[in-house]
């Protein structure tokens, strides 16, 4: 990075707040702080929404995951938009209805205080953890590849965030957010554009998709019914749903989003946008990673992305190894690259007219089973080193071809739209984790009669507690898979049986708050027993404990609770 780089930079990650800082001056009441008011109309309340999913982890990671694994991870997506529309007709109704601040006062009211303050728990502790995520993704990689300070980078972002989330309330992360959607947008065209152009001349796009497709990252679905396949259509569409239905119906995060402003066709029209734009936006990012792949197959990339743990396992005596499977890399990717240069490789990637054309499409495929091949064992030398990180190294590679081959002016873009993202989702965990401490737990439990101003003070106070918390979790992560799997898993873990109890309430009104309350703790043990013992697609765990719930509460209430029932 440059001057103009860091320019940039910092008048993109700083003008923003300042902007929504000034909107949002002067005091408010508990509910303007909370709720916002009528300025927040649809289109913020739909970009708000769409940019609390997007955090840094999807810009980051889902390229690389593209990179790595093909554009199959979409179908996680797939149930998504038959989620939205089952918020938008079940649960924003009864939300606005209500005129509840946080989803799990409604809890309270259908069931009671211990059954709202569970389903309040379990979201403090999934969200306080993922915002932890949510700021060190972004920054162990920036400061890997950028020489920043890891503490530095976190401290730095996060405390920018806390500081104007825990002044603005929900106004001012509607705002910002609006904004920082928007620069995203920007950001990730101009990258898919020159990432596009920077193909060979006589590339041409259709081409370029043909080539993609027959090396195997464009195999958008998978039909298989293996539940041991981590991305198939089945688990996109059920487990999808699940995992959507709970985040979006369940979760304060999203829930305060979309119930800013107060008005219920505003909050369904910005549901419905999110229906409508959600999967076409995340296709888009995972083909841009098809692009980046396509770009490094006449490229040289590197043996491995994240080269401060390559130079690491140098200096610690590994480098003759790391030099010979450099050496073979280097003639596995010229070979290939002449093979994908020929004249035939057009009918070799479409339909193959000769055994020539066939045995060339063969022999590439076979040529990049042998690259990966031999980033495993430089993966396995680093590890036996203790120089690699536990993040995968896809997670490394869009960032790298910004760095590397984007114009200045563009990197430095690029940057702010990964601290933009970092920023427009950590303020809405961070405003939403404050909410529901202040809302079901500290106003019930510890000062139910104070004036309102008490409360808004006490709210900004427990944003910046949990700022804190999330600063801290990030200062200590240590990742174990691809990042956006790790914030998916963790969800999926926890949004089951919150998800259950929002339908038991709205469904089974037979079932009271006892019998409820102790089926949601039993569901939730249910889900940890089995994902520590079982290997499956973890989208299988949103539906698992949420029919746990379902089907717990109705056990317990027809017996132990039998006499709670109504009469």
């Amino acid at each position: 990075m440059n001057r103009l780089d860091y320019v940039v930079l910092v008048a993109t990650i700083l003008a923003i707040p300042l902007y929504g800082l000034w909107r949002t001056r002067g005091r408010e009441t508990l509910g303007h702080y909370i709720k916002g008011d009528e300025s927040i109309r649809w289109a913020t309340i739909g970009l708000s929404v769409l940019a609390t999913q997007a955090g840094p982890i999807t810009f980051l990671s889902m390229p690389g995951q593209a990179y790595e694994s093909g554009i199959g991870f979409v179908q996680n997506y797939f149930g998504q938009p038959f989620a939205l529309i089952t918020v938008c007709a079940v649960f924003v109704p009864i939300f606005q209805r209500l005129k509840v601040y946080t989803a799990y006062e409604y809890l309270g009211q259908r069931f009671d205080q211990k059954t709202r303050l569970l389903g309040a728990f379990l979201f403090l502790i999934q969200r306080g953890l993922a915002a932890g995520i949510t700021l060190y993704a972004p920054a162990i990689i920036l400061s890997a590849l950028l020489g920043w300070r890891l503490n530095l980078t976190i401290w730095f972002a996060g405390g920018l965030v806390v500081a104007y989330t825990a002044f603005g309330g929900t106004k001012i992360v509607s705002i910002t957010q609006r904004y920082q959607i928007l620069i995203i947008f920007v950001g990730m065209a101009l990258a898919f554009i020159i990432a596009v152009h920077r193909l060979p001349a006589g590339l041409s796009f259709g081409r370029a998709l043909s080539v993609a497709g027959g090396m195997g990252k464009l195999q958008a679905i998978d039909f298989s019914l293996d539940p041991d396949r981590r991305y198939t259509f089945w688990s996109g569409i059920f487990g999808g749903f699940f995992l959507a239905l709970s985040y979006f119906g369940a979760d304060q995060s999203q829930v305060q989003r979309y119930l800013a402003g107060g008005s219920l066709t505003a909050s369904r029209f910005g549901l419905l946008f999110n229906a409508v734009v959600k999967v076409p936006m995340q296709f888009l990012i995972l083909l841009l990673g098809a692009m980046v792949f396509l770009f490094y197959q006449f490229e040289k990339p590197p043996i491995y992305f994240n080269r401060p743990a390559y130079d690491r396992a140098i200096a610690l005596g590994h480098g003759a190894e790391l030099n010979e499977l450099q050496a073979e890399f280097d003639d596995v990717f010229a070979r290939k690259r002449d093979l994908l240069n020929s004249s035939g490789v057009n009918s070799a990637f479409n339909r193959a007219k000769t055994s020539r054309e066939g045995g060339s499409r063969q022999e590439i495929l076979q040529l990049d089973a042998r690259a990966r091949e031999l980033r495993d064992q430089v993966r396995t030398i680093l590890e036996r080193a203790g120089a690699s990180p536990k993040s995968k190294d896809s997670d490394y590679v869009f960032i790298t071809f910004i760095l590397q081959h984007l114009p200045h002016g563009v990197v430095g873009l690029l940057i702010a739209v990964i601290l933009c993202a970092t920023m427009s989702a950590t303020s809405a965990t961070l405003n939403a984790l404050g909410s529901t401490s202040a809302v079901d737990f500290y106003r019930p439990l510890i000062r139910p009669n104070a004036p309102d101003h008490h409360y808004v003070v006490a709210t900004e106070l427990l944003t910046i507690a949990w700022g804190v918390v999330a600063i801290g979790v990030a200062s200590y992560a240590s990742l174990v898979e691809n990042l956006i799997e790790a914030g998916n898993i963790l969800g999926s873990i926890f949004y089951g049986s919150i998800l259950g109890l929002f339908l038991v309430a709205f469904f089974l009104r037979s079932v009271r708050g006892s019998a409820v309350f102790f089926a949601a703790l039993l569901a939730q043990s249910l889900v940890l027993i089995l994902f520590w013992t079982l290997n499956i697609s973890y989208l299988w765990y949103n539906l698992i404990g949420c029919v746990a719930v379902l089907v717990f509460s109705l056990a317990l209430q027809r017996t132990i609770f039998a006499k709670s029932s109504p009469a």
